[in-house]
């Protein structure tokens, strides 16, 4: 499954909605009307991305998922998935549209997930990431996120080994003043 693509470096600060941005963006469940939006950035982060379809498949297992959209305005910047084993949440995707990368779009959703994922009976999070991702492994690890293992070959366009990340014990009183300061952090710096 896909993971953050953080890879893009930072534009100019005058392309899609400029900087500091975060404080705008509105996170809202997926729904159908948001599939054309979000296949057209899955294809635009990903050499194999997930086709509507699949996405649609995803979104019909409402008791096992959780996806929802970013959007500023009109505009769905992003989007995240959650699928819920047990006491245990995976992260599915976490993806922004390229052209709005480094303003805090990511954290936003993924602070929403955490938020989130306790109500859903989780107490632990996981995810895959590739190795040579380090900014999604930065942003993960900010989030509590620790590399456990290596998935070989697991991103098969490219042959790229994936790292799995779990951030454990996410029902606390600890981590939710994590999240707190997390949240607090984009807010005064988005890009932070």
């Amino acid at each position: 499954m896909p993971d953050a693509d953080w890879e893009t470096p930072p534009g100019d600060g005058d392309g899609a909605g400029g900087r500091g941005v975060a404080g705008a963006v509105r996170i809202a469940p997926f729904r159908r009307r948001h599939l054309r939006s979000v296949v057209r950035i899955e294809e635009e982060a990903y050499p194999r991305p997930w086709s509507a379809t699949l996405f649609l498949s995803e979104l019909a297992q409402r008791s096992s998922r959780r996806y929802t959209v970013g959007s500023i305005g009109p505009i769905v910047v992003g989007y995240a998935g959650l699928m819920v084993v047990g006491d245990e949440g995976h992260v599915t995707t976490l993806t922004v549209d390229p052209g709005w990368h480094h303003r805090g779009i990511g954290t936003v959703l993924l602070a929403d997930l955490a938020r989130a994922a306790p109500g859903l009976g989780i107490r632990h999070l996981t995810l895959e990431v590739r190795v040579g991702n380090v900014a999604a492994q930065e942003l993960y690890r900010r989030f509590g996120f620790a590399p456990v293992g290596v998935r070989k070959n697991y991103y098969a366009e490219t042959g790229e080994d994936a790292i799995i990340m779990w951030a454990r014990d996410i029902d606390t009183a600890e981590y939710g003043e994590r999240l707190a300061s997390i949240e607090a952090d984009v807010h005064r710096d988005p890009t932070a």
